[in-house]
């Protein structure tokens, strides 16, 4: 297969000088998306919620692509991704899950579904009981499009009638929290909080730790959750202090390794100011950026130091893990373990 991407010196000795030897032989991603352009929707988007820059990484993302990125940011690594699709309203949502079921069960992969709010309960049902999906992947972009995106609710792309069909499966949520104030959000943790007494069967992860990318994200939410059944992966994140305040809350045992590949293929290094992170990338990389807040491009002295977003990503985790005393065996629980026991085995995936 031909390279995605290319691999410098520099990227090859960050992994192998402040991660390699912390990661477990065998590691499972949580967090991935499959799909291909040609499922994409002809015509008007009715509405397209959240950031843009994701889309400046890849156009497409084949079950191929995902694998291949693996061998080559892991060379010494067996890593096992939970796969799902982008959740776009631009794409077409069947085919989008038709592909998902197929190449999980071509490559022996375990899969979520992509589900929409409007969706009945005999219908989800049918959905992840015939395609043998271990659960669902929820987003807010397929709320009603008259609901304003900093007015949206849990609820308004996870409805009671859905949760109670995954709790009677007893099925994963992958859930990516909506409005402004992110994790901190008290409708946000009101929500989390009553689902997570209402349908104990759930086992729903929330996803890139609350969108927490920065300390101002977390306010007390972390302490108001900790006493719940509630897990967390850190996909896209690379903010060690929330990585830290997350372990001293949950311990390692609710903790998950996500990538959000390929998203996180990108070369960036993320910095917070004033409360509002942004992705520094080398100059003309990703075409104009402009206009977006959340991107800035640096000059060509300092982007030769710029290595992968998940390289950063997962050396802010190993950083905080070590901060707060983990030992290898909680490290093996973060990358590995913990999802291999919510899947129930990596042997029946």
């Amino acid at each position: 297969m031909q390279s995605l991407f290319p691999i410098y010196e520099h990227d090859q000795a960050y992994y192998q000088e402040q991660l390699a030897r912390y990661l477990p032989p065998q590691m499972i991603d949580v967090h991935t998306h499959i799909w291909k352009q040609s499922f994409q929707k002809a015509g008007q988007i009715e509405v397209q919620r959240g950031v843009t820059w994701p889309s400046r990484v890849a156009a497409e993302n084949s079950v191929e692509d995902l694998l291949w990125t693996y061998q080559a940011l892991f060379p010494d690594k067996q890593v096992k991704p939970l796969v799902f699709g982008f959740p776009g309203r631009q794409y077409d949502t069947e085919k989008q899950n038709n592909y998902v079921r197929q190449a999980a069960q071509a490559h022996g992969l375990p899969a979520l579904a992509l589900i929409e709010p409007h969706w009945g309960a005999s219908e989800l049902h049918a959905l992840l009981t015939a395609g043998k999906f271990h659960g669902c992947k929820v987003y807010f972009n397929y709320a009603p499009a008259y609901l304003p995106e900093d007015e949206l609710r849990i609820y308004d792309f996870l409805p009671p009638h859905q949760l109670e069909v995954i709790d009677q499966l007893g099925l994963i949520v992958m859930l990516h929290i909506p409005r402004d104030k992110r994790l901190r959000d008290v409708v946000n943790i009101a929500q989390l909080l009553e689902i997570d007494r209402r349908y104990p069967h759930i086992k729903l992860i929330v996803a890139h730790v609350g969108r927490a990318y920065c300390v101002e994200d977390v306010g007390q939410a972390l302490e108001q959750l900790a006493d719940t059944q509630l897990l967390f992966d850190f996909s896209a994140n690379t903010n060690s202090e929330v990585f830290y305040q997350l372990i001293q809350a949950v311990g390692s045992k609710r903790i998950l390794f996500g990538s959000d590949l390929p998203i996180t293929r990108m070369r960036s290094t993320r910095i917070c100011e004033d409360g509002r992170y942004i992705n520094v990338v080398p100059k003309g990389l990703y075409g104009d950026v402009s206009q977006d807040s959340h991107m800035r491009e640096v000059d060509p002295v300092t982007e030769k130091d710029i290595t992968f977003f998940l390289y950063e990503e997962l050396s802010a985790m190993i950083q905080a893990g070590l901060k707060a005393g983990l030992s290898r065996v909680d490290f093996a629980d973060i990358f590995y373990g913990n999802a291999n026991d919510l899947l129930g085995g990596i042997a029946k995936c």
